[in-house]
This record gives structure tokens, C-alpha cells and sequence, in this order.
């Protein structure tokens, strides 16, 4: 098949494209490269693909790889490509990502995550593309303490404009599916860490600044917990409920409506490990990984952090068969080996 990867020099979409091209599938990626964290990281991730296209082709492989140095917030530039393309699957993981970072520029995620997302809608919608699938985030959760987080439960209370975007980006889906009969896929991430990762997060972060022997910010004391996902689950849990393309839900009633699903060929998917750590294990494991003890510099919790997240991941699992089977010693050791071999640490 042949698919468009929004965000294709990005973490997750680095990983989604080079697992299709290495099954055989054509990719076309699209990304602007910008500079929310260094670029010299995303034109090695570029090469990567590059590299592996080439070798496949090499093997006798007719897939086909094409890059486009642009921004989806350009209209102009998403519907030449849906015009010299046509799409067996489309997925968006173009956005400004970072919940901090929202907070000083909420510009950054007007252009990219709500006109953006706007002009693919659009796109789509012209070129009948048979499925859509999309970025979401555990941030919708916002204010709920309800543990593990469904797919049913409310996300009206986002606690920070990052996650009121990508809140966003559901409620434009289903509009779309609703009324143009576009069948879109959320997902929404769970703390997605792992090698080639975003230099902003925290493991990357911390395993830069233990090897510094400088002190890490660990935020809430330590004491909040996350739903780590390792990125092969998450590029597992993309691929199978982009493969399987949306459908009405026979079964949905307006009188009870589930926010989930949806009369309309419309759904949202979380995607996580299922199996939450403390903060503070996940740094004893980047310590064991590292064989260097972090000086951590106890902080309290940022504006915006959500305390703990852990996702039910059942419907996904339901729907695809996806099952995450990397542990957090695991996943953080695969970081670590890749951190020193990149950057010869």
C-alpha cells in the first residue's frame, strides 16, 4: 500500500515509516523539520529512511519513498501532494508537540495542530482517502483521576492547551467522518520513549545530564507516575488500527452516546503499555542501564503536568490484537544502547 506519514522526521514518525518501508509498503512522508529541539537529529532520522529505501530497492523491492520538506499548515503544498498522490492510508503525526512548551507558545499549536490538521481533513475529504489515522494524547485526560483512563470517560477539563488541541483534532474528526463519511482513527500516546527520541523528554534529558554528572529535575518529587511506552508498541499499536480502517458502530446509541465511537465511521484508540511505573523506578532503571548513580535535584510539579496516567488499552487490544510487551528495563536499556553508540557517549 501507499501510505503519507505526516511528521515523518519526528520520533514516532521516523519509527511508523521505517517499519512500513521495511515490510515493503511505498512512503511518502512530509515534514517541516523546525527547530523545537535540534534538527540535526531529525536530518539524521531522514537519512536513516533514506538509507533503508534505497537498500530495499537494492533487494528488488518496487516500493516507492519520497520526502517533502514542508509544512502541513500549507495548503498549497498538502494539496499538491494529495495531487501527485493517491493514498491507501494517511497518518498524522505532524504536530508541536510539548505540554510546557504550550503554555509561552500557544501560536505554535494554531498552525500546525488545529490548521494543519484542517487542511489534511480537507484533503482527505477530496481525495475519498480510505482511512485516516491521527495523533491524540494521554494529556486529554486532563483533570480526571479516574485510573486506569477509557475511552469512555469524559475529556472536558484539558490543563493545558496542548491537550485542548488535540482534543480538538477529535472533535474535527468526527465532524468529517459525520458528514463526508471519512473513516479516522484517534490515538491517543501514552509517554512514548525509546531510541531516536525527542531530546526534550525526559529520558533523553536525564541520560544527557547523568553523564554530565550534572543534578536532574525530577518534578513532583518523583512521586507522579506514567504509562511509559516503549515506541515499537506504539508503532505496533499505529500500524494495526491504521490497517484496519474505521466503521460505523452498530451498536451506538444517541440517547447514550459514547465519546469513543460513533454512528459515523469514527473511533479513538489509547495506546500504552497498560503497566505504569513511579518516576522514580524509571530513573533507577535508566541508572542501572547507565551504571551511574543521578543526583536528583527534588522539584515540585510543574504547571500543567497531569499527576499520573495509565491507559486501558482494551479496545485497542480488541480491535487489533495489539499487545505491548516491552518492560521499562527493558526499554530504557534499547535507549541507553542507542544513546551512546549516536552520540559516542
Amino acid at each position: 500500500m501507499k501510505y503519507l506519514i505526516t511528521g515523518n522526521a519526528g520520533f514516532i514518525g521516523f519509527h511508523v515509516a521505517k517499519t512500513l518501508i521495511a515490510r515493503g509498503d511505498s512512503v511518502v512522508g512530509i515534514d517541516n523539520v523546525n527547530d523545537y529541539y535540534e534538527t540535526s537529529l531529525k536530518e539524521a532520522r531522514l537519512r536513516e529512511l533514506e538509507k533503508l529505501a534505497q537498500q530495499s530497492c537494492e533487494t528488488g523491492s518496487q516500493l516507492e519513498y519520497e520526502f517533502i520538506r514542508a509544512n502541513i499548515a500549507d495548503k498549497a503544498a498538502v494539496d499538491d501532494c494529495f495531487g501527485r498522490h493517491q493514498f491507501d492510508r494517511v497518518i498524522n503525526l505532524a504536530a508541536q508537540a510539548g505540554v510546557r512548551y504550550s503554555i509561552e507558545h500557544p501560536e505554535a499549536y494554531v498552525e500546525s495542530n488545529l490548521i494543519g490538521f484542517a487542511n489534511l481533513l480537507e484533503a482527505c475529504r477530496s481525495a475519498k482517502t480510505p482511512h485516516l489515522s491521527y495523533a491524540s494524547t494521554s494529556s486529554v485526560y486532563g483533570g480526571n483521576t479516574t485510573m486506569p483512563f477509557s475511552e469512555d470517560d469524559g475529556v472536558n477539563h484539558p490543563l493545558q492547551f496542548y491537550a485542548a488541541t488535540k482534543r480538538a483534532n477529535e472533535l474535527m474528526a468526527h465532524s468529517y467522518s459525520h458528514l463526508f463519511n471519512l473513516p479516522t482513527t484517534g490515538l491517543r500516546f501514552f509517554t512514548v520513549y525509546g531510541p531516536w527520541g525527542r531530546p526534550d523528554m525526559a529520558l533523553f534529558k536525564f541520560t544527557q545530564l547523568i553523564l554530565q554528572d550534572k543534578p536532574i529535575p525530577v518534578f513532583n518529587n518523583g512521586h507522579h507516575s506514567r504509562d511509559f511506552t516503549y515506541i515499537d508498541d506504539i508503532v505496533e499499536g499505529v500500524i494495526k488500527s491504521s490497517d484496519q480502517i474505521a466503521t460505523p458502530d452498530s451498536k451506538w446509541s444517541a440517547a447514550e452516546p459514547k465519546p469513543a465511537n460513533s454512528n459515523a465511521p469514527f473511533r479513538i484508540f489509547n495506546i500504552g503499555n497498560g503497566n505504569p511505573a513511579q518516576l522514580s523506578d524509571y530513573i533507577d532503571a535508566l541508572e542501572e542501564a547507565l551504571g551511574k548513580t543521578a543526583k536528583r535535584e527534588m522539584l515540585p510539579m510543574q504547571p500543567g503536568d497531569i499527576p499520573d496516567t495509565h491507559a486501558d488499552t482494551s479496545k485497542l487490544q480488541q480491535a487489533t490484537g495489539y499487545k505491548p510487551d516491552t518492560s521499562v528495563r527493558e526499554g530504557v536499556q534499547k535507549f541507553v544502547d542507542w544513546y551512546r553508540n549516536y552520540y559516542s557517549a
